[in-house]
């Protein structure tokens, strides 16, 4: 009765109790993923204060990271929460995007949920916290012009950039071309104006020889319950 009315609380706060094996399943997907593929390098797009870092060293990874942010708060909060790890590299602040340039990107109240996109009602109804409260220039920048993967780097390429993956791939092609496994956001219904939804996406990736490794859901609306963006992990298709 008492574990009863305690997960009843924290719902009625909302969160969410769940057991141990639930709670680490995410977590030792992308363990197993980065195991299996043997991944020695990390490019951490869209990594806002450096959470997906922190999931990487929990699940035991201590290779090399490369992380790039645009926001400019969010990118001097990341450049001190990297430093003492001396594999984990911050890049100059700047959006990737398909062509070099210069644009202004919408600046979330929870930061996490800014975006070069203009954002729908679908997004800040489920989430007030996510609504835009300025916006900020930025460089633009390719991938392909940033990094240069050797022969035995094994990456894995990670997008959280809140519906502009389309861009972001068409700027990186070459890089993406080489690497071992992608994860990334992927939006149920559309959250953002001209994003890729998670079955364009997913057609994307599988064009480029990745299939799914692991779908988990990272937003729901909590009116309804529906699951509106999921994380997607994918390896590149084995040939042997």
């Amino acid at each position: 009765m008492f574990k009863g009315f305690i997960k009843s609380l924290a719902k009625w706060s909302g969160y969410e109790i769940v057991g141990l094996p639930r709670a680490y399943a995410a977590r030792r997907s992308l363990a197993g993923l980065l195991r299996q593929e043997q991944i020695n390098l990390v490019l951490d797009v869209g990594a806002n204060t450096g959470q997906f870092v922190e999931e990487l060293r929990a699940a035991g990874y201590s290779g090399r990271i490369v992380s790039f942010e645009p926001l400019a708060s969010a990118h001097a909060k990341l450049c001190k929460h990297a430093e003492g790890d001396p594999n984990w590299t911050i890049a100059g602040r700047t959006a990737l995007g398909a062509e070099t340039g210069s644009v202004d990107i919408h600046v979330s109240a929870n930061s996490v949920s800014s975006s070069i996109l203009d954002m729908l009602p679908s997004h800040f109804q489920a989430d007030p916290q996510s609504r835009y409260l300025e916006t900020e220039p930025v460089s633009v920048k390719r991938l392909d012009d940033l990094i240069s993967l050797a022969r035995t780097d094994r990456a894995l390429l990670k997008l959280d950039v809140q519906g502009y993956e389309r861009q972001v791939l068409d700027g990186a092609m070459r890089v993406l071309a080489d690497c071992r496994a992608v994860i990334s956001e992927m939006s149920l219904v559309p959250m953002y104006d001209g994003e890729l939804l998670a079955r364009e996406m997913w057609d994307l990736l599988a064009a480029q020889n990745f299939q799914a490794w692991s779908l988990d859901a990272c937003f729901r609306d909590p009116g309804t319950g529906r699951v509106l963006q999921l994380d997607g992990l994918f390896v590149r298709e084995s040939k042997e």
